[in-house]
């Protein structure tokens, strides 16, 4: 792709969304193509269906594409499927008198690498959280420093071989390169989330159709992550069941009038609900709303009550402060942020994507910040990769060398 131009994917259980954005010399974005498509093959971050997934992802790209007015041929790629799992790494060696350089940090991150390479576990990232040296904790960035020993806690998360590779298939099949994988908590956390909340602590919860993932920052990074197979969609699944309804008016009865908090009105409130498989168009029931709201509240009880227990048995509920985001699709239901405050027992707020420009009210909601934190890492990537590019660079005319001379160490 273009060095102005990146593209973000955002495959969920429920939707397909591309963006489009153009990158300014100030690492700023501009939202220029948007396309979201109903998701179909996807269920709970897995691919159950290649051919209509890739319908649905070339409907959204080619929607974006329109828009933005230019062609797409790689892309940011969101995973959250494979059972993601998160593991924290130290490394320590020697410096040997040595002031610390980009070879000594590369060597500790392929060391940390080489832990958990496993044939049926792909690794998505491996994130630097700390650097130490002879002991000195929160060092951000070592190079040019001195001592005996430098040490890094690297995040490595990793998912299953199979998983990832169906979606990178499918992707493939649409004529798309994928340019990097990231897991889908790290992304909302990269659009919601403030530099102050990320450097204290916070949890970020992204409740999509299919899936409820969790990435918890702490001192300016990403330190944990988690993805539970439950979503909206299982919501919608319950209302549906127990009012004998259509999935697509449960959704509608879920969207509309649906609360996770019980209000003393909702009994007076009522409803009028179809029937399933009914084709008269007297075939309906009324009932009163607190109904709804009583099979809605167990099932996000349910969603927050394993967020909890994820986070505790990780050992995260404390470290990560009193700070909850919520964002996507699902977190936008009548009572979620008070529901998920009474479970939790931390503050929380609804969080939407922060930073982008040209970005319309209708696809700047908390649904979308999975596909925009894909953008903004992608814009971080891409500096980095073009950083290390003309460091080398440099390094090559110093010596006097460049090409030719690279070429002559190469052959002789």
């Amino acid at each position: 792709m273009r060095h102005d131009l990146v593209a973000a994917l955002d495959i969920g259980s429920t939707k397909v969304c591309c963006f489009v954005a153009q990158v300014a010399d100030d690492r700023t974005a501009r939202i220029a193509g948007i396309g979201h498509q109903l998701a179909r093959g996807m269920r709970a971050g897995a691919v159950v269906d290649m051919e209509n997934l890739e319908h649905s992802i070339r409907a959204a790209v080619d929607a974006a594409e329109e828009m933005a007015g230019d062609r797409v041929k790689a892309v940011v790629a969101n995973i959250s499927g494979g059972q993601p799992a998160s593991a924290n790494v130290t490394v320590e060696v020697a410096m040997n008198g040595h002031p610390v350089n980009e070879a000594d940090l590369r060597r500790m991150l392929e060391h940390g690498r080489a832990h958990h390479e496993s044939p049926e576990r792909d690794l998505l990232h491996a994130i630097p959280v700390d650097y130490t040296i002879d002991g000195n904790e929160g060092i951000h960035d070592p190079i040019g420093m001195y001592g005996d020993r430098l040490g890094v806690a690297i995040h490595l998360i990793s998912a299953a071989v199979g998983p990832v590779r169906n979606l990178s298939t499918v992707i493939n099949r649409c004529h798309l390169d994928v340019e990097a994988r990231v897991v889908s908590p790290y992304a909302s956390g990269l659009a919601c989330l403030v530099d102050d909340e990320k450097e204290l602590g916070v949890t970020c919860i992204d409740m999509g159709g299919g899936t409820t993932s969790i990435a918890v920052f702490l001192g300016g990074q990403l330190v944990h992550t988690e993805i539970i197979a439950v979503g909206g969609h299982h919501v919608t699944s319950d209302i549906a069941r127990g009012l004998s309804t259509p999935m697509a008016f449960a959704e509608r009865l879920k969207t509309l009038y649906g609360s996770a908090i019980p209000s003393p009105a909702d009994d007076r409130e009522m409803l009028k609900v179809p029937l399933v498989g009914e084709t008269e168009d007297g075939a309906s029931n009324q009932i009163p709303r607190s109904l709804l709201n009583q099979i809605i509240q167990p099932r996000l009880e349910e969603t927050f009550e394993l967020v909890r227990s994820h986070l505790e048995r990780g050992g995260f509920d404390k470290m990560a402060g009193r700070r909850v985001v919520l964002t996507g699709g699902a977190s936008q239901m009548q009572g979620v942020r008070d529901l998920a405050g009474l479970v939790l027992d931390k503050q929380v707020r609804l969080g939407r994507p922060v930073g982008f420009h040209g970005l319309p009210e209708a696809t700047g909601g908390p649904a979308f910040s999975t596909c925009a934190g894909l953008i903004r890492y992608a814009i971080v990537h891409q500096s980095a990769t073009r950083g290390r590019r003309n460091a080398q660079s440099g390094e090559d005319e110093g010596r006097g060398l460049g090409r030719i001379g690279r070429w002559l160490k190469k052959n002789f």
